[in-house]
């Protein structure tokens, strides 16, 4: 996807403009801006001086997605064995071009992180990079994560902590326990609520990775 102009809306959003509505959200393809990513893979594209050297896009043997925004620069989503990794590309005019990479590490903080995200994209040009995957969340936490938003809608609409674990938990479960000598059930319904904040506030960009 090629984009003419910004879209101001949807980068508040960390987007680079909105997923086509009356498209299903199984088939809406999702392009997030770089800034919204904790860590992107950022590399030149030099002219390959030995076509042995010379890599091309088509080498990832996994899902490729990419949107240039109007500074012209690419952004490759590359998403396969439960990842997806967001690549920054400078200096290639046509995506299907053989390009000799130059990659870029920023800085010396995250240098482990940046590290590990570059032998994931090593996998990628695997034989069976499609074929093995594993799961991005575990059910548990995607459980969490699901009663994080409902937590969070309740609250938003003025509910009690209360009303938001009968929500959540269930009204016969909340009446057993909520007035026991326990605190559990309070406590997990306050870090729900706390976490459904975080996730609104940009916690929600840390889950792209």
């Amino acid at each position: 996807m090629r984009l003419r102009r910004r879209f101001p809306r949807a980068e508040k959003w960390g987007l680079y403009s909105f997923a086509d509505p009356r498209l299903c959200p199984h088939k809406a393809p999702v392009f997030w801006h770089t800034s919204a990513f904790k860590r992107v893979v950022r590399l030149a594209a030099r002219a390959p001086k030995q076509m042995g050297a010379a890599r091309t896009l088509a080498d990832f043997n996994v899902q490729r997605r990419a949107v240039i925004g109007v500074d012209g620069h690419p952004l490759v989503l590359l998403k396969g064995r439960g990842l997806q990794i967001p690549v920054e590309i400078g200096g290639l005019a046509v995506l299907t071009a053989p390009f000799a990479p130059v990659f870029e590490l920023h800085g010396l903080t995250d240098l482990s992180g940046q590290t590990e995200l570059l032998r994931d994209l090593q996998r990628f040009t695997g034989e069976h990079a499609t074929t093995t995957q594993r799961p991005r969340f575990t059910n548990d936490e995607r459980l969490r994560l699901r009663h994080a938003l409902i937590a969070l809608q309740a609250s938003l609409n003025g509910k009690t902590y209360r009303q938001i674990a009968i929500n959540i938990f269930g009204e016969k479960k909340v009446a057993e326990e909520w007035q026991g000598p326990s605190q559990f059930l309070k406590d997990r319904t306050r870090r729900l609520v706390s976490k459904g904040n975080e996730l609104m506030k940009g916690g929600y960009r840390d889950l792209l990775d």
